[in-house]
């Protein structure tokens, strides 16, 4: 018997959002672990330049996954809301057509990594000496696409009613499986980068059985029983009009980050890397601030559901002062260690300078960042998927790419790139705030509820 899990709406506020947080923020680093394993072992085994092949490979991983994560963070803001209000026939419904939805997806997304890579990683100016290898991680990696997306669908499900314990256990396991597998195939086997992509897709796989087999086992309203999964419409629509948003703008913003790439791999495979290994960092470093904005996220979610507006509008309070702080207070201490974290990747000095320089431009205005995604996920969660769409492709994409396009020809140095990205969170900072003071979104939100 699995143990029921109760709704957010009720409690000591900072309590519930919390603990709730707490394994997401352990989860969330056991999945960091995934790539940052394969960087660790690729850069001190294989050298600068597989780890520059992996590292590449980044930014057009996440352009082709954010989309589908967009619209499984929809799926969750749907879940919650039917969960938060107790309707089980409503929770059945969202939980059934996710899924079906995850299985096109999954199918659509290996087809799609496995032929355009090539291509893609052309259109990103990877040199040619990383190339063959960008393309052996890339393929392998999304031949096991259908893992990746349905343990994000079951954990999304999971994490819509309140359930952050059962992802983290899984993740734990399957991060420890990776780990040993990584260091099997390339330093055992010397299967080289595939080796690496062949450790994650195997544990991602992994993954998504256990998420399954909790699925089945329950006996809330969120069970899963296989000949129930199929679309339907109505579902469909409300996902749709949450998700697509946050997929669109997943999307539009990854594909300006691989047009940063680009800049990036214009100053060759030194700075590929260095780049890339503060690119892990930072993951690190977000993690709490990323745990905090999806609790944020299934609190809104459930208290609007169940009509409590004051609760809402508390914990929104509560959930942002908390990511500020913790931003502020993790990217002091970025500053202070990035010497010795980039060389933790890479000891090379052209490496480790390339990536403390990007760290020391960024780490102390994580605060930016952490306030626009605070913000941008407690409209998320009142269904207002549209406004950080919209806010985040003008300043993360149009905003970024256009202002790389005119001052990299003007000043040929690797420093414009840095600096772009505490000008764009500033930009979406300021926006949100106004928004966020002005709007009545909490109203708006309510009035979206009654449709749902």
């Amino acid at each position: 018997m699995v143990k029921k899990v109760e709704p957010m709406t009720s409690g000591s506020i900072w309590k519930r959002m919390s603990f709730f947080a707490l394994p997401l923020l352990l989860g969330n680093l056991f999945q960091q672990l995934y790539n940052t394993a394969d960087s660790l072992i690729v850069g001190n085994f294989l050298g600068s330049s597989a780890l520059a092949a992996v590292s590449s490979s980044g930014s057009l991983i996440f352009m082709l996954i954010g989309f589908l994560s967009g619209i499984s963070s929809g799926a969750g803001v749907v879940v919650s809301r039917y969960f938060g209000a107790r309707d089980v026939k409503g929770v059945h419904r969202a939980v059934h057509t996710t899924v079906a939805f995850g299985l096109v997806a999954g199918a659509l997304m290996t087809a799609i990594g496995v032929l355009l890579s090539p291509q893609i990683l052309s259109w990103m100016g990877t040199p040619e000496s990383v190339m063959p290898e960008s393309i052996t991680y890339l393929r392998i990696y999304f031949s096991g696409s259908m893992g990746f997306v349905m343990y994000n669908i079951f954990v999304g499900i999971l994490q819509a009613i309140g359930d952050s314990r059962h992802p983290l256990y899984y993740l734990m396991i399957s991060s420890v499986i990776n780990l040993v597998l990584d260091i099997l195939f390339i330093e055992v086997f010397h299967t080289g980068v595939g080796g690496a992509a062949f450790a994650t897709v195997i544990s991602q796989v992994f993954s998504a059985i256990l998420c399954l087999i909790q699925l089945l086992r329950t006996n809330d309203s969120y069970k899963l029983q296989i000949s129930e999964i199929r679309f339907d419409s109505r579902m469909l629509r409300q996902i749709i009009r949450i998700g697509l948003p946050s997929g669109v703008q997943n999307s539009i913003i990854a594909f300006a980050n691989v047009v940063v790439q680009s800049y990036i791999n214009a100053f060759g495979e030194m700075a590929m890397a260095g780049y890339g290994a503060y690119s892990k960092i930072e993951g690190f470093a977000f993690l709490p601030i990323n745990s905090f904005t999806m609790a944020m996220t299934t609190f809104v979610g459930q208290n609007l559901g169940a009509g409590q507006e004051e609760r809402t509008k508390k914990g929104a309070r509560f959930g942002i002062l908390v990511t500020i702080s913790l931003a502020e207070l993790i990217g002091f201490g970025v500053f202070l260690l990035a010497p010795q974290l980039i060389a933790a990747f890479d000891s090379t000095p052209e490496v480790v300078r390339f990536g403390v320089e990007k760290a020391r431009t960024a780490a102390l205005f994580y605060c930016l960042l952490a306030y626009s995604h605070s913000v941008a996920s407690v409209l998320r969660g009142a269904g207002k998927a549209v406004v950080p769409m919209i806010i985040m492709i003008f300043s993360w994409c149009i905003v970024r790419v256009a202002f790389l396009s005119i001052s990299i020809p003007l000043t040929h140095t690797i420093q414009m790139v840095y600096i772009v990205y505490p000008l764009t969170w500033g930009l979406s900072t300021l926006v949100f705030f106004f928004y966020y003071k002005k709007a009545n979104w909490l109203k708006q939100a309510n009035i979206s509820r009654k449709n749902i």
